[in-house]
């Protein structure tokens, strides 16, 4: 099969190959990991041949953020939240500027201002309260450069929170529906109670409403059995990709399917295990912690927090694996794709106190 090379300078593993055959050396060696299990699986309709982007330098775009967690576009202008300040901060010029507060973010362990989207005048921001996980949407007023929001609306409310397991990432879909990574809170059973939010991907209209062709009638909830899910995103073909930390063995990359269950706490990785969908790929948590992706060019693209990389996986064939940036960065929270056709990189050090500041990087997609 032929492969596409990726190239970037500076200091990264290039061992696409080693990284895999590792990754099955070890679940091989895993006494419950049955053999057939070995084999991570290939959505139907993946072409066989990859053909995805090479990344290219780092460039800063600004710095001096305070843990920064999620990135939205309007109109090319660039909005940030932080997870510990409840802050909406505006790229402007490679400074920032703030758009406002959530009010109602209470900051703790994981929790707090986690991911933010944007779609037709509104800021919707996924927040951390003093009871529960919710989203919000507050209306964006004013012109790019001097952006203000408006009062908040509660969109879903009552998601269960924790000092960790919050999961937090939120996006709209090709089918204009709101998607959001909820995690189990501390309570992996919840993740397999189809009437509990936690450990799940809930899908709601953009008013909160839940949609008539949800596969559990009246409920929000898409997928289940998930642990703490922090990125998601969509290919050409509509095919919906999420990254997801595993516990202590197996970081996750899954294809999600409405009402598929992926198996937390039942099965954390590859299990083979009936009822259960295994991940298309997974990692060690030591190299992997996959927060935030991105799907650009035939490529899904994931931020790594212990891994401190970036790691670029073929939606032809995601068994396969690049990496770039390998400990040069630090954690790294988020990527997003800009509207000029590159990727944006959010650093995630000051969380852990590895730094003062965090920053954005601008990373070009070279294309051959």
């Amino acid at each position: 099969m032929a492969t596409t090379s990726l190239r970037a300078p500076g200091r990264r593993s290039r061992a696409a190959g080693v990284v895999i055959a590792s990754v099955f050396v070890l679940a091989g060696c895993a006494a419950e990991r049955p053999t057939e299990a070995a084999s991570p699986r290939v959505p139907a309709g993946a072409s066989p041949v990859p053909a995805v982007p090479s990344l290219g330098a780092p460039t800063p775009v600004a710095g001096g953020f305070t843990t920064p967690w999620s990135v939205a576009f309007v109109d090319g202008t660039a909005l940030v939240s932080e997870r510990d300040t409840g802050r909406i901060l505006e790229v402007v010029d490679g400074g920032t500027r703030v758009v406002g507060e959530i009010p109602s973010a209470t900051p703790g362990g994981e929790g707090g201002l986690l991911g933010i989207a944007a779609r037709d005048g509104w800021l919707y921001a996924y927040a951390t309260t003093a009871d529960d996980n919710r989203v919000l949407r507050l209306p964006l007023e004013g012109a790019p450069g001097a952006l203000r929001l408006g009062s908040a609306q509660t969109v879903i409310d009552g998601i269960p929170s924790a000092n960790i397991h919050n999961g937090g990432r939120i996006a709209f879909g090709p089918d204009g529906m709101l998607y959001i990574t909820a995690g189990d809170a501390s309570d992996p059973g919840a993740a397999q109670d189809t009437e509990a939010l936690g450990g799940k991907i809930l899908r709601v209209a953009p008013d909160g409403s839940v949609p008539a062709d949800n596969p559990f009638p009246g409920s929000p909830v898409w997928s289940l059995g998930h642990r703490n899910p922090q990125g998601i995103g969509w290919d050409a073909a509509g095919t919906m990709y999420a990254s997801e930390f595993g516990q202590n063995t197996w970081d996750e990359l899954n294809v999600i399917e409405p009402g598929a269950n992926y198996g937390w706490p039942e099965v954390e990785g590859i299990g083979g295990r009936e009822g259960f969908v295994d991940p298309v790929q997974q990692w060690a948590p030591a190299e992997a912690s996959p927060s935030g992706l991105a799907v650009v060019d035939g490529a899904v693209v994931i931020a790594n927090l212990r891994g401190e990389r970036v790691r670029v996986v073929p939606t032809g064939d995601p068994s396969a694996a690049e990496e770039f940036f390998v400990g040069e960065y630090g954690r790294l929270r988020d990527v997003a794709a800009a509207p000029d056709g590159s990727l944006w990189v959010v650093t995630s050090d000051t969380d852990r106190g590895g730094g003062d500041t965090d920053e954005i990087l601008r990373v070009p997609l070279v294309r051959d």
